[in-house]
């Protein structure tokens, strides 16, 4: 059986491809190959919506992982940002995010959304 080498999988990858992103990111390689920092920044560029929730459950990388992913995956998502030690989850979106989308994503990924982060 062939695998796909790239990470993130086949679906996920010609979603990436073929989604128009209305952001730029710049990284922390160059485009000669260079490095310049340490770390990948994302900077949006567009009129974009950033709200914070908290959610309950997480505890370690693979459940930050698991979120990013899930809430990832919703419509309209530019970036999500999950800090595990204080339960808070960033989404900057094209617009307003629907709260019970946002939800629905973190449920499924095993964790519990309980609000919008004051």
């Amino acid at each position: 059986m062939l695998r796909y080498p790239h990470p993130l999988g086949v679906y996920d990858a010609l979603r990436l491809i073929t989604t128009p992103r209305r952001k730029s990111m710049s990284s922390c390689c160059s485009p000669d190959g260079s490095c310049h920092s340490g770390s990948a920044t994302t900077q949006i560029t567009t009129d974009a919506a950033r709200t914070v929730y908290a959610v309950t459950g997480m505890t370690c990388g693979h459940c930050e992982a698991a979120v990013t992913k899930a809430v990832s995956g919703v419509d309209g998502v530019l970036s999500v940002e999950v800090d595990v030690k204080t339960g808070r989850v960033t989404v900057v979106a094209e617009e307003d995010p629907d709260d019970a989308v946002i939800a629905r994503a973190v449920d499924e990924a095993g964790y519990a959304l309980t609000g919008r982060a004051a």
